[in-house]
């Protein structure tokens, strides 16, 4: 007999899922997304292997992030050496900021459709040679060009990352996932700049270029050999009488639709009425099918993994992030706060790059570098608390909801962060325009990169628990619009400073963050409303 349950999770909207069944004892926690028989699927891989081939994509993170954060120190010399005037600086690090935009728009739907084994190497090998590039520039157009193709291939690391999250974790794990990659990310946007300040004065700023060649050359041999490509194609038992390929008796779920492609071909499966007789059995734990085969290690290596049919819906992940953008409330919501919180954050890193090489400060490249410990510690600080402290927090507000989890429950930790970003930004923009002792700038970084880390953690654990199967078009808009917003003030920094100092533009960007922030008020009371108007939208757009 189905229970009133069982009739109602068929009217729940995208997001909403039972996590855990509420018993007189302790309970079990769902598997969400449920996942097949197949030991394929990356959902039912072991720990180890899962966290081996996030392991590998925290280190691309790592190294495209550090790559493209790392010319700041040494751009006190290449002035020095080359002539480049600050303004031309400042204007190539906002042309790569506008081309992380472009690039994700360009390449995630590859991804998409190739799998992402084949776009990290490409991006890999990319970075590689333009480290050599970097390594011998002389002109102003390699300095333009170089940050142009490096950000344009390195704008995956902001979208493929994700989808791999998405991939081989359930929903109760990726907020500590998430975490671990902003965490991992902020290393290479702190600690990067801090290694190539001292390289900077200890080698030559051509140094720091070199090293990249070293450590992207080791990183395209650990992903050629061990990183395993995590987009899930069911497993083909055979052929039928037309010749069409058969997969396995595996459900599909998309959205809240039923996909059986038992007697179908795994290209065009048929969609099932999800109110006919659908009576749904969650897993508290894995269950393998011993008559799947495993795929052989060569296999697991493909460099292209997909199905012919989905070439025709290739062209709508160019148009579809776009789409998805304007007509998805929580999408645009995560896209303005990602990018003014990134947009300050890089206006902080900029501006103590510039003026802290001049009077009173007159800082060398190392210690320009050092000033980028303080963010890491903000950020180190940030993400340990609440990487777990989320997954554990929406477990209790599900226990406290009948077993059933809803995505907003994770935005109440984004209040206790508001008010120490804006702390530590106007410390930051009051101390460096009344030139206060370099300690009162540390403080100030501190306590900003402390809550952009945070907030940038379950904004975007939010948006993939809330459209898990839309991620990669939802995580492309996203990425436009920081970028946009990015590239907007970067281009504007040194005018407006001219015009009404340090302090204020730094006062404008917090008090412009702390408005979009506040919009987190909106989203707990009716984000739930939301979900459900685009239940229908979400479901249309599911289907790749």
């Amino acid at each position: 007999m189905t229970s009133s349950l069982d009739m109602d999770i068929h009217s729940w909207p995208p997001g909403t899922v039972l996590l855990e069944e509420q018993r007189t004892q302790d309970a079990d926690l769902f598997l969400q997304p449920q996942p097949s028989e197949d030991p394929n699927e990356p959902l039912n891989w072991g720990s180890l292997r899962k966290h081996v081939n996030f392991g590998l994509t925290c280190l691309y993170s790592l190294l495209i992030t550090e790559f493209l954060c790392a010319a700041t120190p040494t751009w006190g010399p290449m002035h020095d050496e080359l002539g480049f005037s600050w303004d031309i600086l400042f204007d190539s690090y906002a042309i790569g900021c506008g081309f992380l935009g472009i690039g994700a728009v360009l390449l995630t739907p590859f991804a998409l459709k190739f799998g992402r084994r084949s776009l990290y190497l490409l991006s890999i090998v990319v970075t590689f040679c333009v480290s050599i590039w970097s390594a011998k520039m002389s002109t102003v157009a390699d300095i333009l060009l170089i940050n142009a193709i490096s950000c344009l291939f390195g704008a995956l690391s902001e979208v493929i990352i994700q989808m791999t999250v998405v991939d081989i974790f359930f929903v109760h794990q990726r907020g500590r996932m998430n975490a671990i990659f902003i965490w991992t990310v902020q290393i290479g946007a702190s600690l990067g700049p801090l290694a190539a300040g001292y390289v900077t004065v200890s080698q030559g700023w051509r140094w720091v270029w070199w090293w990249n060649v070293v450590f992207f050359g080791i990183c395209i041999i650990l992903f050629a050999f061990f990183y395993e490509e995590t987009k899930y194609i069911p497993h083909v038992l055979g052929t039928n009488n037309e010749g069409d390929a058969v997969v396995s008796q595996t459900t599909q779920r998309k959205g809240d639709t039923e996909i059986k492609c038992t007697n179908t071909t795994s290209v065009s499966c048929a969609v099932e009425d999800p109110k006919a007789d659908y009576h749904p059995q969650p897993k508290t734990s894995i269950v393998i099918n011993p008559n799947i085969p495993m795929r052989s290690y060569r296999q697991r290596l493909s460099l292209a993994t997909s199905l012919p049919g989905e070439w025709k819906a290739f062209a709508r992940h160019a148009w579809q992030p776009f789409i998805i953008l304007v007509t998805f409330p929580g999408v645009l919501f995560v896209a303005l706060v990602y990018g003014i919180l990134i947009a300050l954050q890089n206006a902080l890193s900029t501006t103590m790059s510039s003026l802290m090489t001049e009077p009173p400060y007159n800082f060398s490249a190392n210690q320009i570098g050092l000033m980028n410990l303080p963010l890491f510690i903000g950020v180190t600080i940030g993400s340990l608390l609440v990487g777990p402290l989320s997954d554990r927090w929406i477990v209790l507000c599900a226990r406290r909801n009948g077993g059933i989890y809803e995505p907003e429950s994770r935005l109440w930790l984004i209040l206790p962060w508001i008010p120490i970003l804006l702390a530590g930004a106007l410390t930051f923009g009051f101390g460096i325009e009344q030139g206060l002792p370099w300690p009162v700038i540390a403080v100030g970084i501190v306590l900003c990169s402390a809550g952009v880390a945070p907030i940038n953690i379950i904004a975007l654990t939010y948006v993939t628990d809330s459209y898990n199967d839309i991620v990669g078009d939802a995580l492309v808009g996203i990425t436009f619009i920081r970028n946009a917003v990015n590239t907007g003030i970067i281009f504007a920094l040194t005018p407006w400073f001219a015009a009404i100092g340090v302090q204020y533009v730094i006062l404008t960007l917090a008090l412009i963050a702390t408005l979009i922030l506040s919009f987190v008020m909106v989203f707990l009371k009716w984000g739930k409303r939301f979900r459900e108007q685009t239940s229908v939208r979400y479901k249309k757009f599911s289907f790749k």
